[in-house]
């Protein structure tokens, strides 16, 4: 084994080291640590387990089996056995029912594991997911620097696995589906056109099975739909078409849980579950902002956005694409968030983690050759 061999062994000792310190830490956690958001997961994966797929149906009613105001009268919530006070349900006068204001897929997720024992194994199969990209990076490290980049990046990203995605449940498959579409999106510009198609297609459906877990995580495939339609106003070719509706397609198609489940619980797919209460208009708010600006996740987006600013300065042939898409992106969600006028400590996670995977493994794939399809930008069409 030579020196590199020897240091991807250290590396990979490293992730696994980290990974026991975080199944030793996620071991401990209760499901009942008081907060109103995992309580309301938790039925929804209740509703799965007890109905199957009928448990898209979220109605305040079904809690027949006192399972919501029994969690609810263990964290001593006043008001537990009261349906019209519950939190995290919104009375919806066209369905003429109190429904769930999230979308499905967090609780699909837990409703995966046995009831009682959801949280923690969720949140160690994300650890060991973060574990295995890290480990497919190290295959990708040719050089010391690069080694050194993916060390500092696997150990920081497994450790983010428990903080702060343990804010919120609806984090920790979304960090999953971010590290699998981060990789695919580094693909996206190395092979022809029909593998093009197809690698759109597969991120299409990630993003939209993100938006399953949490809704602002349809933000995550604006700049794709924004570099796909720019690419296809400035070519006019029947590929770049042809990309921009597979992508869209697959992720309609991965949003079809919660279209149906809007449907069912708020009587149209495109109608929201959420209260008034959460649907508030953007503006700038300087506390807002000074939270963000001080919070490990803006940190991230300013990492995020230096290393797409270099990417495009030095590597401009080969992943000029790939910088623009991940700028636009972060751009996009930039904005949102920060003229949403309520902060949390996962907000940006999300579109952070989407960035750093995608620019990871764009970099590591850096080996000084020319694409195959190098130029930065599509060609226009000849008039």
């Amino acid at each position: 084994m030579g020196r590199m061999g020897v240091l991807k062994l250290l590396c990979a000792i490293g992730f696994l080291v980290v990974l026991a310190s975080n199944v030793w830490t996620i071991s401990s956690w209760s499901e009942s640590r008081g907060v109103y958001d995992d309580i309301c997961y938790l039925r929804q994966a209740h509703l799965f387990q007890k109905y199957g797929l009928d448990g898209f149906n979220t109605d305040i009613t079904r809690d027949d089996d006192r399972f919501l105001s029994g969690k609810l009268k263990e964290i001593s919530f006043p008001d537990w056995n009261d349906p019209t006070k519950m939190p995290c349900h919104v009375w919806n006068a066209k369905t003429n029912k109190r429904a769930l204001q999230y979308p499905p897929g967090t609780g699909f997720a837990l409703a995966l594991f046995p009831s009682g024992f959801q949280v923690v194994p969720l949140y160690i199969l994300t650890s060991v997911v973060a574990v295995g990209f890290s480990l497919i990076a190290l295959t990708y490290a040719s050089t010391f620097y690069r080694l050194m980049l993916v060390a500092a990046f696997g150990d920081a990203a497994i450790y983010l696995m428990i903080n702060p995605t343990k804010a919120s449940y609806s984090v920790a498959p979304t960090m999953m589906v971010c590290a699998l579409a981060g990789f695919l999106t580094a693909k996206l510009f190395a092979d022809g056109p029909r593998q093009r198609l197809f690698l759109l297609a597969l991120i299409g459906l990630l993003l939209g099975i993100s938006v399953n877990l949490r809704l602002p995580n349809l933000f995550l495939a604006a700049g794709y739909c924004l570099y796909l339609g720019g690419a296809f106003l400035w070519t006019r070719s029947r590929e770049m078409f042809l990309q921009g509706v597979a992508f869209g397609v697959a992720l309609l198609i991965g949003m079809a849980p919660t279209l149906i489940a809007n449907t069912i619980n708020a009587g149209s797919p495109l109608s929201t579950t959420y209260g008034s209460v959460d649907v508030v208009p953007p503006e700038l708010n300087p506390g807002i902002l000074w939270r963000y600006f001080v919070d490990v996740q803006f940190i991230l987006l300013g990492i995020a956005a230096v290393w797409t600013g270099l990417l495009w300065r030095f590597n401009r042939a080969r992943a000029g694409r790939i910088a623009v898409l991940v700028g636009i992106n972060l751009a996009v969600n930039l904005i949102f968030f920060m003229t949403h006028p309520i902060f949390t400590p996962y907000y940006i996670i999300p579109i952070d983690m989407l960035s750093l995977w995608t620019l990871l493994f764009a970099t590591l794939d850096l080996r000084g050759e020319p694409a195959a399809d190098s130029a930065a930008f599509p060609q226009p069409a000849n008039a």
